[in-house]
Parts: structure tokens; sequence; C-alpha cells
């Protein structure tokens, strides 16, 4: 394919214009008198992101490359169709329930990452155990969205798929490195626009073009292909749920979505921003609805692009710049591949700073070296970032399949991390012993129930489920039973080893977790509260201190 001119000339000043805004936050961060730690300010942005800039942060982290791409990837599919296009109603569930569930009680106890709850109330073990699938998660959405993004350059734009991926991993990296989360947060709003002004103004121009026919009679005809709406078979309504379950509740665990709610300036306004955020992804992503519409109602045949179709060329995932490319004309193209670019770096930036919020914060401060200066610390931060960067970029040359990627980090997420999280922050009754071996079971019964997406085949064959192309395909939401089963197990073990431990069935010199450690004696003093304590968090030991006296 010949060199896009027009639309590298075009990506050339995105990037120009977002690595200016980088910059200049950048510098508007460091000019403000600041009076909170060095991982507050880089980390959170001292917790001073307002409601304007925090709806705007909020959206643009998962309004993706992922997101735009998918969607309209998934309405095109003629073995999907609209009502599998389950993006837009995941990231509502995530935003809502985040909310009003999240929200709060994250940002009121004023914890830097994710991870400080299992910290406080675990101890280093289980930190180290939650930390490690929390990053890889991260690192792995580095590369499914620069994955993305690569494939679309190259695609569209004519450019070998390296250069695309490095170029775009550099400039998300240079101004994450710069100014920390008030660069991120503010290159999200200007991020936000692209996507907002350039997929609308594209979606005129692609509708009528002369070409396609009215996708209000395709979604219900068979034409060139499938109707667009799809169907949902009785048999896959478990599948369905599970997919929208996994990502809808799965997000609220990441560290990228909770660093939004702990960098705001009031648990009010982090509540609003989530709200509004869940209002806005929606609206986001009806221009890619739209067009991934007008795709499967073309005959590519009339158009530059030719046969085979899309599809059929395995070139599905790029449909929407494609559409940009051969139904609109070539000014607004350029500007829809603007808007597409910058999807995809508002969600390389936001899991860039994520996982260096919990290597610096969770491992290198309060483990590693819990004495280093904030000159260190800061310079912790700006490595992570690059080492970040360079791992999510190899990545992608490993594997460029963007749902292997999804597939790992969402399913981390929702079956692994969710269960833990709800329990550390709302279960009294759970300890690391709980949490220890309902991590390993949870994680050992989704590896062993397999995965299709990915080639991974059951050991654990649910009952009814079927044989499709030499695949055993499981009846039941396998996801969402392993998240269950995860959450039962730290509470049965949790209560199950206190017993133990409590009665002498088990010496307490094995407590090695330290859940028989909070005596009579500390209970009595308001202000004995173990700084060791691993079996409670603190806040709570001293509330109930305070209200026994």
């Amino acid at each position: 394919m010949a060199l896009n001119i027009p639309g590298l000339i075009a990506m050339i000043g995105f990037y120009a214009a977002v690595l200016a805004t980088g910059i200049w936050a950048s510098k508007k961060s460091k000019a403000k008198k600041t009076t909170g730690t060095v991982t507050e300010v880089a980390l959170l942005g001292e917790r001073s992101i307002d409601l304007t800039v925090g709806i705007f942060t909020m959206t643009a982290s998962w309004v993706g490359g992922g997101y735009v791409l998918g969607i309209a990837e998934a309405v095109y599919n003629p073995n999907q169709g609209l009502i599998w296009a389950q993006m837009p109603l995941q990231y509502a569930l995530s935003f809502i329930v985040g909310g009003l569930v999240f929200a709060k009680p994250m940002r009121d106890r004023k914890y830097v990452t994710v991870i400080d709850p299992f910290q406080i109330r675990y101890g280093k073990t289980m930190t180290v155990l939650m930390v490690i699938p929390s990053l890889v998660g991260d690192v792995l959405w580095v590369a499914c969205s620069l994955t993305a993004l690569g494939g679309m350059i190259s695609t569209v734009l004519g450019i070998q798929h390296v250069y695309s991926v490095v170029i775009s991993a550099a400039v998300a990296t240079i101004y994450t490195l710069l100014g920390g989360l008030y660069s991120v947060a503010y290159t999200d709003v200007i991020q936000l626009i692209f996507i907002f002004v350039g997929l609308w103004l594209c979606v005129p121009f692609i509708l009528l073009n002369p070409i396609s026919l009215d996708i209000s009679i395709t979604a219900f005809n068979h034409t060139y292909q499938a109707p667009w709406l799809g169907q949902l078979k009785t048999r896959d309504i478990s599948l369905w749920l599970d997919n929208w379950l996994t990502l809808g509740l799965g997000a609220m665990s990441f560290q990228s979505f909770q660093q939004r709610n702990l960098s705001s300036v009031s648990p009010a306004k982090a509540q609003i921003a989530n709200f509004a955020a869940a209002v806005l992804s929606v609206i986001l992503s009806v221009p890619s609805i739209l067009i991934g519409a007008v795709a499967a109602s073309t005959d590519w045949n009339q158009t530059d692009y030719g046969i085979p179709s899309p599809y059929e060329r395995k070139e599905a995932h790029v449909v929407l710049p494609l559409c940009l490319e051969n139904l609109a004309p070539s000014y607004v193209s350029i500007i829809g591949i603007g808007a597409v670019t910058a999807a995809a770096m508002s969600s390389i930036d936001s899991s860039l700073l994520s996982c260096t919020s919990m290597f610096t914060s969770n491992l290198y401060k309060k483990i590693i070296r819990q004495q280093a200066s904030d000159k260190e610390l800061m310079w912790v931060i700006r490595i992570t970032v690059v080492v970040a960067g360079v791992i999510g970029t190899a990545l992608t040359f490993i594997d460029n399949s963007i749902v292997f990627f999804w597939i790992l980090s969402s399913d981390m997420a929702y079956c692994v991390i969710l269960p833990q999280l709800v329990c550390v922050l709302f279960c009294d009754l759970s300890n690391s012993y709980g949490a220890v071996v309902g991590f390993v079971l949870s994680l050992l019964l989704r590896v062993l129930s397999g995965e299709p997406l990915i080639g991974l085949p059951p050991v654990i064959c649910f009952p009814g489920g079927e044989v499709i192309d030499d695949v055993y395909v499981q009846p039941h939401p396998v996801r969402t039973l392993a998240a269950l089963f995860a959450f039962l197990c730290i509470l049965l073990f949790s209560y199950i080893f206190a017993y133990l431990f409590r009665c002498g069935t088990l010496p307490k010199r094995w407590d090695v977790f330290g859940v028989t450690k909070v005596t009579i004696s500390a209970l009595d003093n308001q202000n004995s509260v173990p700084t060791s304590l691993n079996t409670a968090d603190r806040e709570s030991l001293m509330i109930s201190l305070d209200a026994k006296s």
C-alpha cells in the first residue's frame, strides 16, 4: 500500500498537539505550590483534579482505541452484530457501580492506589500477590492499545506496523514521564475533544455516501451479509452475560479506573464524574455503531478497497478507518483518523501511569526501600514509566492479537482482583489466609475452564456443553463462576483459619499472617493499635475502639 501523505501529516499534527499539551501540563504542575507527598503530586495530581477535567479524564481512560474500533468491528462482523457490541453497556455499568459503590470509600480513605487496602489489611505478602496480576493487566492493556493503534495506522496510512507502534508508545511515554497525572489528565481533555468532534463530523458523510445501502434496511435483511443488528441465541445468553459482567465489573478493579476517583477533589465529585462518564461513554459509542452498520451495508467491490471484503481479509478490526478512507472525502477521513488515534493514546497513557503508581507506591516505597527520598521516588516513577512502555511495546511484536491481550487483562481483573477488592473493602471477616486460598483456587478454576479465543483447551468440562469446530464450548459463564468461587473461598477459608487458630487446633506459632495478634489488651486501649497488624484495616479497628469507649 502506498504511503498516505495527508493522513501522515494529520497524525504528526495530532501527536504534536498532544505532546505540547502534556508538556504544558507538566510545567503547570511544577509551577504550582504543592503540600502533598511526591507520590500524591505525581500519581494523583495532589488530589486536585476538578469536576470538569475529572469527567474528561474518567471518560477518556476507557473510551480508547479498543473501544472505538471494537464497537465498529462487532457491529460489522456478520457473526456478531450490534447485540454483541457490548462495550457501551459494559462501561456504563462499570461507571455507575463504581460511582455508587467504590468512589466514596476509596476517596474517603485517601488511598494512593487500589492495592493500598490490601497492604494495610493483609501486609506485605498479599500486597506482592495482588500487585503482580495488576501490573501484568496494565502492561497487557498497553500492548492491547498499541496493537489496535498500530494495526489501524499501518492499514490506513501505509506505515509499517513496527514504526507506528514504536512512535505511538514513545509519544505517550514522554508526556506521561514529564507530568504524571497532570499531563495524562489534560491530554485526556484534548483527546476526548478530538474523539467527539472528529467521529461525529465523519458520520454524516459516511451515512450519505452513494455506495452503501440504507442501514435501516440492512439492519433486518440479509443483503451483502447477515443483518447488522445480529442475534442472540438461547444457548449464547450465558456467554453474553459473562462477557458483559467481565469487563463491566472487572474494570472497577483496574488502578487506572480507581486512580481517577482517588485524584478527585472530593468523594462527591468523584461520584458525579463516574455518572457523567457513563452517559458520555454511551454517546461516544454511537458514531462507531453507525459506521459499523454502514460497513455491513456496503458493496466493497464498488470501492477502491475492492474484494474480498474486510471480514474475508481478516481486517474487520480496522473496518472503521477503512470506512473513513473509502466512504468519506479525504479531508474528512484525515479528521477521523486523528480521532481514532486520540482514542488509542488516551488508554495507553492511563495504563502506563497506573502500573507506575502501583510499583512505586506499593512495592518500592513500602517494601523495597521504605527510607527512599522524594528525589529517589521521582526517578523510580520515571524509570517505571519507561520500562512499562518498553515491555508493552515489546509484547506487540510477540503477539499482535488484540483479543489475546484483552482476554488476559480482563480475566485477571474480573476473576482474580475484583473479588479480593470487594472483600478487603467491605467484608470484615476476610483475612490473608482466605485471600491467598481464594486467589490460587479462582485462578486455577479459570485456567482449567479453558478459553477458546486464545486456544486454551478446557480440562474441566461443565455438563451441557458442546463441541464446535473441535473446540469444547462451555455452557455456563465460567468467568463469573470463577469470580463467585473466589469470593466464597475468601470468606470461607478466612473463617476456617481464624477459627482454627483461635480455638487452638492450629498452633499460634504457625500463624504466619498474624490473624491472632489482635488481643483483648489491645482492644482495651484506644491508642494501642499494633503497627504490624495484618488482619484488619487499622481504620476499622480504631472505629470499633472508639465505639467501645
